[in-house]
Order: C-alpha cells, then sequence, then structure tokens
C-alpha cells in the first residue's frame, strides 16, 4: 500500500474506531458486534506498525497500554485542585445553607454524588488530549497521560477542535472490575485490595500502561477547570457546563440534581445516601455546591478552599449479615485472634465475608454468640468489624463462644498474658507451625527484608514439602528444589532465589523489623539501628540502654531483652551471619539541621514518598515518629491527610508541607 494510501485508511480507521467506541463506552448504544469492531482494531494496528511515522498518541490502538515509564513527570496545575470543607450532620449542613441564604437573594445549589475514587485533570489542545495529571497535593501533580489513555470512558478526541480546555474528574475501578480482580488475586495467592478506591490508585500509577489497561478503569468528569466548552457566550452554571461536557463525549456525575430549595437539597442528600448500595461506584458522601458562577465569585474562596461548596459526609456504611461461625488465627506472635466467619455481604465497596473479633474480652463484651444476626462495618472504610448482635431476634439456637484451652495449629496448651477478659492468649510452643508460617511472611515482608516474589503462597508450598522451618532456611535453598515446586519453574525459581540473595544487603534496620520483635516495627528499628549501629551491640544492650533511645519504652525494652536471651533466636542469629545476611547500620546522619526535631508523615507528598523523606530526615539529624503528641516538632503534611493532621491541629502541633520541609533540609 502507498503512504497517501496508508494515510487515508489510518485516519479514517481511526475516526471509526473513536465512533464506535464512544458509543459503547459512553451511550452504552453500539452499533456493530465486538467481532467487527476488533477486526477493524488489528486492521489499524497493523498499518501503524507498517507505517510508524503516522504516530498519533490519542490513536485508538494507545488504549491498550504503551511503553513503561520509569518514574512520573510533576506536573503544576495552573488552576488549583483544591479540596471542600466536609460537613457530618444535616445541622451542620442547614448551617451551611443559610450562610449562603445570607449572601444571595436566591441561590441556586447542584447536588451530586461524591465519587470515592482519585481525582485527575484532562487537559485538551484544539481538541486532542496532551495531558492527564494526578490531583497530587492540589498544586502538583503527576503525569500519568499514558495510563489515563487506557481509559475507554476518557475521549482522546472530541467532537469539536475546542482550542483549550481542562476538566477534572474522579477516576474510579467499578465495583464488579474490583470483585474480579480481588477473586484472581486470590487464586493467585496475591494480596487482595481493601476497597475499590485503594484499587483505581494503585491502577492509576503503574508504571507499566499495559497494566493500568488491564483494571478496566473509569472516569465521571464533575467540574471544568480551564477553557469555555460553548461555541457561544461563557459558561453560565454548573449544571448547564457539565451537560454541555457530556455532549462532548465525557462521562459526567449522574444522580445531579439543580434546585433553589434548601429541603430538596437535604431530600437528594439522603436518597445518595440510600443509594449507595446499588450503585456501580462507591461514593463516600454528596457535594453541594453553588450553581451559578457568578453567584461563586459573589461568595468568594476561602484558605485553600472555596465558601461556596461543602462535602457532606456519610457515617460508615452498615449491613446486617449472619455469624455463622468463629475461627481462630494464629499469628506470628503466637496470640489467637478470634475472626467472625459471616455470611457474604456487601459492605463499602466489597463483599465481607470475615471481620475481626479482636479478643474474647471483646466478644463477651458485646455478647457476641455464634448464629446471631449482626451488624458489621468497615473501620475507615477498610476493616470489617463487628458493631453489635441483634439480640432481638435470638431463637435460643445461638452458641456462647469460649476461648480454647489448646492451640488449634500445635495442640500445646495456651496461656493468658495478663488476667483479665480482655488480655491476649497466646501460644508459647515455639515450633507452632502457625507462628512459624506467620513469622517468615512477616520476614519477607516489604517493611522488612523485602523479599519479591515470596508471598504467602510460596512460603506454605516451602513449608509443606519441608524446604524450609526458619526465615534462615531460605539462604540455604537449591534451585532444583524450588523449581520442582508446583505453579513455580525454573524462571521463577532463579527470580525468587535472586531476590533473596539481594535481601542480604538490606541492613541491621530492616533486619530489626523482620524479626518480628514485639512492639519493635520501622520507626523503633530505625531508631535502635542508628543507636547501636551492629546487631551485636544491640544483642549487649541492658533494659536500661534500650529505654533510654527515643522510640523505645519499656515494653519494647522488654520485648528485645526477652528475644535476644532465647537460644533459639540466637541460633537463628548466627545462622543468618552465616548465610552472609548484613547486621550492621549504615550510618544515615550527614547533617544536624533538623538535631532535637521530631517529625510525623501524613498524607501523600507530591514529590517524594514517606520513606524518602524520612531517609531525609534521619540523614539532616531528626527523628520519625509514627504518633502525634505534645512533643512532635512538626507533622508534614500531604493531600487526603488523615487523623494525625487533625490531632495536630488539636494540639497546636506546627503542620507544614513538603516545601517547608524541604526549606529546612536545605539549611545542611
Amino acid at each position: 500500500m502507498e503512504k497517501n494510501q496508508a494515510k487515508q485508511r489510518i485516519d479514517e480507521l481511526r475516526k471509526t474506531l473513536a465512533y464506535h467506541a464512544r458509543l459503547y463506552y459512553q451511550m452504552d448504544a453500539p452499533e456493530i458486534s465486538d467481532y467487527e469492531y476488533d477486526a477493524l482494531f488489528r486492521e489499524l494496528s497493523e498499518l501503524e506498525a507498517a507505517f510508524p511515522e503516522f504516530d498519533d498518541p490519542n490513536s485508538p490502538t494507545k488504549r491498550v497500554g504503551g511503553a513503561a515509564s520509569e518514574k512520573f513527570r510533576k506536573v503544576a496545575h495552573a488552576v488549583p485542585m483544591g479540596s471542600l470543607d466536609d460537613v457530618f450532620s444535616e445541622e451542620e449542613l442547614t448551617g451551611f445553607l443559610r450562610e449562603m441564604e445570607k449572601i444571595l437573594e436566591k441561590p441556586v445549589y447542584s447536588v451530586e454524588p461524591k465519587i470515592d475514587g482519585l481525582s485527575v485533570g484532562l487537559t485538551y489542545e484544539n481538541g486532542s488530549l496532551t495531558l492527564g495529571a494526578t490531583r497530587g497535593d492540589g498544586l502538583v501533580g503527576e503525569d500519568v497521560t499514558a495510563n489515563l489513555r487506557t481509559v475507554r470512558s476518557i475521549p482522546l478526541t472530541l467532537p469539536e477542535p475546542i482550542p483549550h480546555l481542562v476538566v477534572r474528574g474522579e477516576v474510579y475501578m467499578p465495583r464488579e472490575v474490583f470483585d474480579e480482580l480481588n477473586a484472581v488475586r486470590e487464586s493467585e495467592g496475591l494480596a487482595l485490595f481493601a476497597n475499590p478506591r485503594n484499587a483505581a490508585a494503585g491502577s492509576l500509577r503503574q508504571l507499566d500502561p499495559t497494566i493500568t489497561a488491564s483494571r478496566r478503569l473509569d472516569i465521571l468528569v464533575f467540574n471544568l477547570q480551564e477553557g469555555n466548552p460553548f461555541s457561544e457566550g461563557a459558561p453560565e452554571s454548573h449544571g448547564k457546563t457539565l451537560d454541555r461536557l457530556e455532549k462532548l463525549g465525557f462521562h459526567v456525575l449522574p444522580h445531579r440534581i439543580v434546585t433553589s430549595d434548601p429541603e430538596e437539597v437535604i431530600a437528594h442528600v439522603r436518597r445518595l445516601g440510600e443509594m449507595r448500595s446499588s450503585l456501580p461506584f462507591d461514593i463516600d458522601g454528596a457535594v453541594i455546591k453553588i450553581d451559578g458562577l457568578a453567584d461563586r465569585v459573589t461568595v468568594g474562596e476561602g484558605t485553600g478552599r472555596p465558601k461556596w461548596a461543602v462535602a457532606y459526609k456519610y457515617p460508615p456504611e452498615q449491613q446486617t449479615t449472619r455469624l455463622l461461625d468463629i475461627t481462630l488465627q494464629v499469628g506470628r506472635t503466637g496470640v489467637l485472634t478470634p475472626t467472625a466467619e459471616l455470611s457474604p455481604v456487601r459492605l463499602a465497596g466489597s463483599t465481607v465475608s470475615r471481620a475481626t473479633l479482636h479478643n474474647d474480652g471483646f466478644i463477651s463484651e458485646r455478647d457476641i454468640r455464634i448464629g446471631d444476626l449482626v451488624v458489621v462495618q468497615k473501620a475507615g472504610d477498610i476493616i470489617p468489624e463487628i458493631v453489635s448482635a441483634v439480640k432481638e431476634k435470638r431463637d435460643g439456637s445461638e452458641r456462647v463462644f469460649k476461648m480454647p484451652d489448646v492451640c488449634p495449629s500445635c495442640g500445646h496448651p495456651v496461656v493468658r498474658d495478663e488476667a483479665g477478659a480482655g488480655a491476649a492468649v497466646r501460644c508459647v510452643y515455639a515450633g507452632c507451625p502457625a507462628q512459624r508460617a506467620r513469622g517468615i511472611i512477616h520476614f519477607a515482608s516489604k517493611a522488612a527484608m523485602n523479599i519479591d516474589g515470596l508471598g504467602p503462597a510460596v512460603i506454605g508450598a516451602l513449608l509443606e514439602a519441608d524446604l524450609i522451618r526458619d526465615a534462615a532456611d531460605l539462604y540455604t535453598l537449591k534451585r532444583e528444589d524450588v523449581a520442582a515446586l508446583d505453579r513455580l519453574g525454573e524462571k521463577s525459581a532463579d527470580n525468587l532465589l535472586s531476590a533473596i540473595e539481594e535481601s542480604k544487603t538490606r541492613g541491621l534496620e530492616r533486619l530489626l523489623c523482620a524479626f518480628g520483635i514485639r512492639q519493635v516495627g520501622e520507626v523503633a528499628a530505625a531508631a535502635l539501628a542508628q543507636k547501636f549501629g551492629s546487631l551485636t551491640a544491640l544483642s549487649e544492650a541492658t533494659y536500661e540502654d534500650l529505654c533510654a533511645v527515643p522510640d523505645v519504652g519499656d515494653v519494647t525494652a522488654s520485648g528485645i531483652v526477652e528475644f535476644f536471651s532465647s537460644d533459639e533466636n540466637r541460633e537463628l542469629i548466627g545462622r543468618l551471619a552465616e548465610a552472609g545476611v548484613s547486621m550492621t547500620a549504615e550510618k544515615k546522619q550527614t547533617g544536624d539541621s533538623l538535631a532535637g526535631l521530631t517529625f510525623v508523615l501524613t498524607g501523600t507528598l507530591p514529590n517524594m514518598t514517606r520513606d524518602e523523606a524520612t531517609s531525609l530526615i534521619v540523614a539532616a539529624g531528626g527523628r520519625v515518629s509514627g504518633s502525634v503528641s505534645k512533643k512532635t516538632s512538626y507533622v508534614v503534611a500531604g493531600s487526603e491527610a488523615g487523623s494525625k493532621l487533625t490531632k495536630a491541629e488539636a494540639l497546636g502541633v506546627p503542620v507544614i508541607d513538603e516545601e517547608a520541609l524541604l526549606a529546612l533540609l536545605k539549611k545542611d
């Protein structure tokens, strides 16, 4: 085919595929079969491969994802992507409506669902998508254009060549897709996503766009940031602007109303709350905005947040289901934790069939019995928990739960740590299989030795084949033994052994985390590693020496002394040393500009991870804590900061952003 003929056919196919994609993904009204669409798609792909000079980043073939990126470029938002003030009751919402009535003669409101996803901005130049960026901290986000091109409901080109247009939307994972994804991950022995929002955020920030493409994300556009989508005149209202964006091919917020009646505002907020469980996407609230754009100017802006809008946040969603049984999980420290086995129920974006019951004291305090109808919710919309039993529905068949006298894993007697119904019940047998498995899983986890590919399923297979008994055995594994395991093979065995070998260099801080000493987490491990420098020095430290280390209290110090006094643990350390595992700390401090200062990190920083920020603070002589107190010097807050920010504000602790932290660090 000649070049000019190829160019003509490529342009024709791109227009045809874009037209049919819009009918299918945005209007739910396809005109051709999937087979016909796939045939056209394949023809275009072959032509683009044969004539690469006609490459176009907005071609429909780019939907499947392109080359992987090494890092996301930072993007400054011309119009800040801010957040809203929250209200948590109808009384607070009524207060907002009354304030608007004081300022405006007859305010008109837009009431719409608040999608629980990841906020992004889409930029179009002359009708073509040129940039897609995450919200970040509202001022600076990340360029994820390649990944957003894979979202089928985002138009790559608009039907009109609008010179400049920026819209804001919420990327989300449909509930149906979320359930399918978690089912696949469970079958592969991978960790499950907690909820659709976490899954969407992780999918959008993949360095490989083909992974994003496989996650089948969607988007709902909820705001015009810049530009004018109208051919004549300027935008007058939010509602009419969204109607216009919908005609241009955008998926816009459904279930929204425009009204001047305050009672209808509250009624629609209630309706949206009642619809939560039936929607194909998650919502965590409703947004109430002044609809008229000129009226918004009259009301004005607050400090970083508009005065003309609020977000009404719904309380945690609750459902009633049957408690079928109570089973016991044996943790890596031997604690027996009762788990509720539930009749599956849809709750806050996922299907829940299990919930933690903490301990037998929790069960007795709430008088929870096997066979009860129970009310469940997700703590922080993540962890399923039982709120109460529906006692009036009991029929006498319910059974009272009692902690066993022996460990369900090894059969050895269990002990209660302290007197009282709420104290931990623990298996103290060192050879308990459940403790060994969970201990090795923890040893290999990301926060510890970070051994890629060594998940629970692989560890289970290694234990079942009697190839390992503890963490030290990982460093003596043979390639042929690993390759012989089901679903592994030679390539997987090579990758796993390579990851195990690499873990030898993690250093003392990670190793201390990996040991799973009670109350020695990342913060305490970092403090101990910097103070003592080597495992030998730490093992020789007295209780008093340990208590003098920041972030190490009485209980932690006792746990460390107890750990090093165990013959089994000393033998494990010796075998790890023989295998070449590093047991010394890398000296991190290179300056002293932050000496004596304690920092707490919360939220997502725009330009660095929390680990990177922690490293910089420690290198400058500061320390990082996991909790806020009056002794905290600064809280470094990024986007979507949580309860730590709230506590800091309540205690009067100074709150700074990433830029202010970098300014403090520059003193070195």
